[in-house]
């Protein structure tokens, strides 16, 4: 029964959000289509709240509160045409979750594997579904971990960046450290190798050195461009969200994340 409710309630929020992105393309249904965004957000944080394998309501509610506080509280004070950077920096912490849902991820798979068939048995929630998944299901997430974590590190910083050049914070010139884009790629081809060795051996290590080495891509590359292009860099991280977003669906099993 929960798992059939939480079922329709995805679906449901998700046919929200297509109507809420396709009423944003004009004017007239602006307004509307904000509304079918805040109805859809509302039903999908209700839905996982309610659904199979959820506890801690009472910091989940205190912190859906304070997030709500905070959000309206900065919405308000924001000028319209200061939208741009307000955006870039919701996208950083889109990023930012991604990173922490990523590690949490790792944290809980390594634990499962640490126990015994009878201890694994015994688990709940998140953890029992780690617990039935196959070696090659494992290896799956694991790379989807990786992902979620690289590109969501990646957002975070790329996105604070951009907050900053946007909002005059940071200087709006293009500065790239000696070497340019050869830094970048290192760093990404450094990011694969890291994932071979995470595929392996599920390395802490090459998990964190893979996070530090996507923060310092992030940096580099919205450093390397000027203030007057980070309107069209937003919709670039806009979109880097998105995969975020997306990989840690996969990884939770949450189809409205993936949507």
């Amino acid at each position: 029964m929960e798992f059939g409710f939480t079922t329709a309630a995805y679906v449901v929020a998700a046919i929200l959000f297509i109507l809420s992105l396709g009423g944003l393309s004009g004017q007239e249904s602006a307004k509307r289509a904000v509304w079918y965004g805040i109805v859809g957000m509302a039903l999908a944080v209700a839905a996982t709240l309610i659904g199979p394998g959820s506890g801690l309501w009472l910091l989940s509610l205190i912190l859906v509160a304070v997030g709500g506080v905070i959000g309206w509280i900065v919405a308000t004070r924001v000028q319209m045409t200061e939208m741009p950077q307000l955006v870039a920096a919701m996208h950083s912490l889109v990023g930012l979750a991604a990173v922490f849902i990523g590690f949490n991820t790792h944290i809980e798979l390594g634990h499962v594997l640490g126990l015994d068939p009878a201890g694994r048995e015994a688990l709940t929630g998140f953890a029992a579904v780690l617990a039935h998944k196959s070696p090659v299901e494992q290896s799956i997430l694991r790379v989807e971990t990786f992902l979620g974590v690289f590109i969501g590190a990646v957002t975070f910083t790329g996105s604070v960046i951009a907050f900053g050049k946007l909002a005059g914070k940071v200087d709006g010139k293009a500065r790239k450290l000696p070497g340019g884009h050869v830094l970048n790629a290192g760093a990404a081809a450094l990011s694969l190798v890291l994932l071979l060795v995470y595929l392996a051996n599920g390395s802490t290590l090459a998990l964190i050195v893979m996070t530090l080495a996507a923060l310092f891509i992030g940096y580099h590359l919205i450093m390397g461009i000027g203030g007057a292009d980070m309107p069209v860099v937003v919709s670039m991280l806009n979109s880097y969200s998105g995969w975020a977003a997306a990989a840690i669906g996969f990884s939770l099993s949450n189809d409205l994340l993936i949507v």
